[in-house]
């Protein structure tokens, strides 16, 4: 799944990397930049993040409470 951020400048990649599944932390956040240098937020302009699936589903958990907050002082997105 690819989420694009920034006005398309992050391209965020998240999938399972079946060249590592003999690694725990086979789970990788792909991240993307497509910007002008002055506007990076990385390093590089490609950054890899491999974490493991009880790592995912904190992320997952972390994600869906700030929405939940978010919910409940906002309007709907």
């Amino acid at each position: 799944m690819s989420v694009i951020l920034f006005d398309g400048g992050l391209t965020v990649k998240i999938f399972y990397d079946e060249t590592d599944s003999e690694y725990e932390d086979a789970v990788c956040i792909q991240m993307i930049e497509d910007c002008p240098e002055d506007e990076k937020v990385l390093k590089f302009d490609e950054t890899n993040l491999y974490i493991t699936p009880d790592q995912a589903c904190l992320l997952i958990l972390a994600l869906q409470r700030a929405m939940d907050n978010y919910r409940d002082t906002c309007q709907e997105p």
